[in-house]
């Protein structure tokens, strides 16, 4: 069995599609999605569809991401957050033009089913962004960190990796799990199109939403699968390549 992390998708069907071929999924598969899954490209709608669909036949998790809640509030209550419709919402708001009330419905179901976090049998943690308590995700008192928060990844990248584990210098929130897989900061901040490793922290968010591509990680052997260039795949438009 396999487990697979995979990166923010922001409405990249195409790409999302591409690159599950070239997973060449087996059942016994685990997919795990690290969230964002709509606003930016073209076909937010449809990613949730097909996310649905894979999730009744193969073993999933799927975890909820920031602009997941934005897209479930306005599913919930119509209301457009402003802050969302400029950043990849008004791409999402077009893509439900051919679905349903009771499609919308049942993909608000879904966004109410996601996961904030999920740890497996080998103590990995897999959230979309961070958390900021030394005591771990349990314990985290705001939970809006799970889908906003960078101190993580940032610490993860700064730390001096002469300090050893056992060391009262070495960050407590680094200890507390065997390693750990977000998305939301695209790898391509850094000049990386690849997912990027810092200590134990893996950010497998390769910037699909902009230049780069569609990522995913085998997390025992840590080959990378990935899409085209998400842009090339979608030549008319400009994602949320706003500048």
């Amino acid at each position: 069995m396999r487990t697979l992390a995979i990166g923010d998708i922001h409405g990249a069907f195409k790409a999302l599609k591409q690159l599950v071929q070239k997973l060449q999924i087996k059942t016994d598969d685990q997919l795990i999605f690290l969230g964002d899954y709509v606003d930016g490209w073209s076909e937010s709608a449809q990613v949730i569809q097909y996310v649905m669909a894979l999730s009744k036949t193969n073993n999933c998790v799927i975890i909820k991401g920031n602009h997941d809640v934005w897209c479930e509030q306005w599913l919930r209550t119509g209301n457009i957050n402003s802050v969302w419709f400029k950043h990849g919402g008004k791409e999402t708001i077009e893509s439900y033009k051919t679905f349903s009330e009771e499609d919308k419905k049942q993909h608000l179901y879904f966004f109410e089913s996601m996961q904030l976090y999920h740890i497996d049998e080998l103590n990995r943690l897999f959230l979309h962004a961070g958390f900021t308590s030394m005591h771990g995700v349990e314990r985290e008192l705001h939970k809006e960190n799970f889908y906003f928060d960078r101190t993580l990844l940032e610490m993860a990248i700064t730390m001096d990796k002469r300090i050893e584990k056992d060391s009262r210098l070495y960050p407590n929130r680094l200890k507390l799990y065997h390693e750990i897989y977000i998305g939301h900061t695209p790898t391509t901040n850094f000049n990386q199109d690849q997912p990027l490793q810092a200590i134990n922290v893996w950010d497998v968010d390769t910037g699909a939403a902009f230049k780069g591509k569609l990522s995913a990680i085998d997390l025992d052997t840590k080959e990378v699968f990935q899409s085209d260039p998400v842009y090339q795949l979608y030549p008319n438009e400009i994602g949320r390549n706003k500048t």
